[in-house]
């Protein structure tokens, strides 16, 4: 009965481990485009020794029926026609100290626009799928783009 016991603690203690693990960002994801439901691009979020984490493009998907584009032609800066390639699009989000499953105070830049978005994001409660919401200013972008952890 004892073993029956302690088995079933130690079994609870992993379980709540990996829960624990699943917020965190590090890791390979595909980006989705929210319009057409394509994949786009897949980065590579890494976590600083600040505790924030960024973001940079290592892969490009073509969407059918689209030129496809390989340099960011409308950032703006230092940015102005970089390749996709190695862009930094993710950085500054950082874990909330309430919500664990919510990273905030973040920035994602649209290869496509140009745009640079202030945004927060919510990992679900399996640590798959996260869901960017961007802000322009203080307007809340009307739609949510989703990332999928392909690592």
């Amino acid at each position: 009965m004892n073993k029956k016991i302690i088995l079933g603690a130690f079994a609870l203690s992993i379980t709540c481990f990996f829960q624990v693990q699943a917020a965190d960002l590090a890791g390979r994801w595909k980006t989705i485009d929210d319009k057409t439901g394509y994949a786009r691009a897949e980065v590579l979020i890494s976590k600083l020794k600040d505790g924030s984490y960024t973001g940079k493009i290592v892969k490009v998907h073509a969407i059918p029926n689209r030129t496809a584009i390989d340099h960011c032609d409308k950032c703006e800066g230092k940015l102005k026609n970089a390749p996709l390639i190695g862009l930094p699009i993710f950085s500054g989000f950082h874990q909330d100290d309430e919500n664990k499953n919510e990273y905030v105070n973040g920035k994602v830049i649209d290869p496509l626009t140009g745009n640079v978005y202030q945004g927060k994001g919510q990992l679900n409660a399996r640590g798959n799928v996260l869901t960017l919401r961007g802000y322009l200013g203080t307007t809340l972008l009307g739609r949510t783009v989703s990332w999928i952890r392909i690592d």
